[in-house]
């Protein structure tokens, strides 16, 4: 089953996706979970419409700050991004 999110236009997230929050692991601090979270778990700081609460917060990981839109990583939808951040997870 395909998840309908609207398109981004390139170099966007597409709203609503949040993929780049479920997918990989984090192992820094996150407010609510002090060690991180395991790859396939949702973040505790995704909300329901899936955006980032703490976005442009200090308090939000280093590497979700660098966490930045790639069309060949985060394909056409919200599945592709889910299936390709968990590959890459997966191989690293």
């Amino acid at each position: 089953m395909r998840f309908a999110t609207p398109s981004a236009s390139s170099g966007e997230c597409r709203p609503g996706c949040g993929a780049c929050c479920i997918a990989p692991s984090i192992s820094s601090p996150i407010p609510g979970m002090p060690d991180g979270k395991p790859a396939g778990v949702r973040c505790l700081q995704l909300d329901e419409a899936n955006l980032c609460r703490l976005f442009g917060d200090p308090r939000r990981p280093a590497v979700c700050e660098r966490f930045d839109h790639d069309p060949e990583l985060c394909g056409d939808d919200r599945d592709d991004a889910l299936e390709r951040i968990e590959a890459l997870e997966l191989a690293t």
